[in-house]
């Protein structure tokens, strides 16, 4: 594969996670799979070192400004990251690269990508608008999911899906912690997202590598563009319409996950 049209498509997905926050996962996946013929396990494996690598920036921005929930963080990871372990087992078990895993891969991601696509445009078109700042002492009450196994519940749900398809920790983590703690403040809530996905799909990811199924050199290419298209992103995220870029985006991914549901 050629090296420029890799470093270009990671540094449009970069941008496009800068200005929206939309999860990585969700475009380059499919971009992988689409427009450079990746075998799917492999953009999968890829994609979620990409993820841990770029995420783990924002969430050290973040910590610094202590917007971290870092308690929601935990119970999110109660679940989500057994349940990465476990399918990571399984991965082992069956081989990543056989036929019958091919397609649930590509099935599930497909409907992964649907899901994403219906979180996206519900928050683009009816999203509510949050607080953005609580009073420190009401922070604690508002941590506290509506039951104390939701939150692991839901992790473990999100931990296997970013582990088959590397989609999930983006929009519908978001969908499911604005649902689980409603009086948490929207930056928090970003912040929320990006910091449990560190853990996760650096656990998944390495789970991955060693299975043999992350193609380093993509990895590093991929990189290359999407550090300064995350960098250009942030900056430009004020002067963008969010609400039509997030409605176009979910329209993209709609037509992906058909696609591949369909393959």
């Amino acid at each position: 594969m050629p090296d420029f049209p890799l470093i270009l498509a990671g540094f449009a997905v970069g941008l496009i996670v800068g200005l929206t926050g939309v999860g990585g996962g969700s475009l380059m996946t499919p971009i992988l799979i689409f427009f450079f013929g990746v075998k799917p396990y492999l953009a999968v494996g890829t994609d979620l070192l990409f993820a841990a690598v770029t995420k783990a920036g924002g969430t050290l921005t973040l910590a610094r400004q202590r917007l971290v929930p870092w308690r929601v963080v935990a119970q999110l990871s109660a679940g989500s990251l057994p349940a990465a372990a476990i399918t990571l087992l399984v991965l082992h078990r069956v081989g990543p690269a056989s036929p019958a895993v091919q397609s649930v891969m590509t099935g599930t991601l497909g409907v992964a990508l649907l899901l994403t696509a219906a979180a996206m445009l519900y928050k683009a078109v009816r999203g509510r608008q949050l607080p953005r700042h609580l009073a420190q002492g009401d922070l604690a009450e508002a941590s506290r999911a509506r039951h104390p196994a939701l939150p692991v519940l839901f992790g473990a749900v999100i931990g296997a899906l970013v582990t088959l398809t590397s989609v999930g920790a983006g929009a519908i983590g978001v969908s499911v912690l604005l649902l689980l703690f409603p009086l948490l403040p929207l930056p928090r809530i970003v912040a929320a997202d990006i910091a449990y996905a560190v853990p996760l799909t650096l656990v998944a990811g390495l789970g991955h590598a060693s299975l043999g199924s992350v193609d380093w050199r993509l990895l590093g290419l991929l990189l290359c563009g999407s550090l300064p298209g995350i960098w250009l992103g942030a900056r430009l995220m004020r002067h963008t319409p969010e609400r039509l870029v997030r409605s176009l985006l979910s329209m993209l991914l709609a037509y992906a996950g058909l696609k591949l549901i369909a393959a």
